[in-house]
């Protein structure tokens, strides 16, 4: 170094020291960046896993998880849980609706075994604007889990958030059944909730910014001005600032910009695949939702009646249309799964003759 020593560098600022203080900054650059996205948010958010694939969760290892009827269909599809459906067959002796019930209990108990938290399994979604059939369908299906030894605080009532699912949900949450109210995509919808007790409810990002964008003619938007985003926000804002206990939980993804723009959120629940690329991105996420901040902020209360509901959500075509949709969505489903349920109880009972 023609004679001059690391110290005397870094008094002149040779090109040694450059090179050192660079090779310094480097390797602290690298150690900040070596957490994940789904690590970083793990820290900031509760993340849940969105599906019935056991596999799926073992792989991630959430806190709690949700199902609905198009993801136990998918899950019931798959080979590898032929004989969960041939057991809920075998319970239900013939009685399809039994039967379909079974099958979400014995689900959600497996999924019971990797979790520690909440469970969460879904009415008929054909029971949607039936108060007293979704609270009889509900005890159903707590007597089923317990049957197997699953306590009532382990599980999730989910029921889409009509006037009437929200108020069988208030009845339940007196008897100590914990809800989970979906197809959120009303602040109207939100707060009925809330002031009805609900556990947790579950507002939909993704499938309102499908409506936007086909309503708008938009090929997308950016995070912070996407409507399902800005739609989760201002609930979860509302509830922190007139000091709700109801859960927010984000749900119906796109992509992954979505659920780092809600980073802060109680909680959310996110499919494998966009689980898989928030654990292969490495960069902390800064926080986005903070109830302090939402404390301070001047959001007037509104009190809700059936009538406040009713007329909120009839001048919200978007909020009435995406409700109708996903209720017709889950009902669609069930229906197939209740066909491959007709299907082996009928194969069933022609091995039964042949004998």
């Amino acid at each position: 170094m023609d004679g001059v020593s690391v110290f005397e560098s870094l008094a002149l600022g040779t090109p040694l020291v450059h090179k050192l203080f660079s090779r310094l900054f480097l390797l602290a650059n690298n150690n900040t960046t070596m957490v994940t996205q789904v690590e970083s948010l793990n820290k900031l958010t509760t993340v849940v896993c969105d599906t019935g694939d056991f596999n799926a969760i073992k792989k991630f290892a959430p806190q709690d998880a949700t199902t609905n009827p198009s993801l136990i269909y998918k899950a019931a599809m798959m080979e590898e849980y032929a004989s969960v459906v041939d057991e809920a067959v075998a319970y239900g002796n013939g009685d399809v609706s039994v039967t379909m019930d079974k099958l979400a209990v014995a689900f959600g108990t497996e999924i019971t075994k990797i979790v520690p938290g909440y469970v969460s399994t879904e009415v008929d979604a054909r029971l949607s604007f039936d108060k007293d059939a979704t609270i009889a369908k509900a005890l159903e299906l707590i007597k089923m889990y317990e049957e197997v030894g699953i306590k009532k605080e382990r599980i999730l009532i989910k029921i889409a958030a009509t006037w009437e699912g929200i108020q069988a949900a208030k009845v339940l949450e007196q008897f100590g059944i914990t809800c989970n109210l979906t197809l959120i995509f009303s602040i109207a919808q939100a707060i009925a909730c809330a002031e009805a007790g609900c556990t947790l409810i579950s507002p939909f990002v993704g499938r309102i910014m499908d409506w936007y964008k086909k309503s708008q003619g938009v090929e997308g938007y950016a995070a912070a001005e996407d409507p399902g985003v800005m739609s989760v926000t201002a609930i979860y804002n509302y509830y922190k600032k007139h000091g709700h206990d109801t859960i927010v939980m984000g749900a119906s993804f796109r992509n992954t910009d979505e659920i780092t723009e809600l980073a802060g959120c109680d909680r959310l629940t996110i499919s494998p695949p966009l689980l898989d690329q928030l654990s292969s991105t490495q960069g902390s996420l800064p926080l986005k939702l903070d109830p302090e901040k939402a404390k301070a902020m001047d959001i007037p209360k509104i009190e809700m009646t059936e009538n406040t509901f009713r007329w909120m959500m009839n001048e919200d075509p978007m909020a009435t249309e995406k409700v109708a949709e996903g209720i017709r969505g889950f009902a669609k489903d069930i229906v197939k799964l209740e066909q491959i349920v007709q299907d082996k109880i009928n194969a069933k009972n022609k091995k039964r003759r042949t004998r």
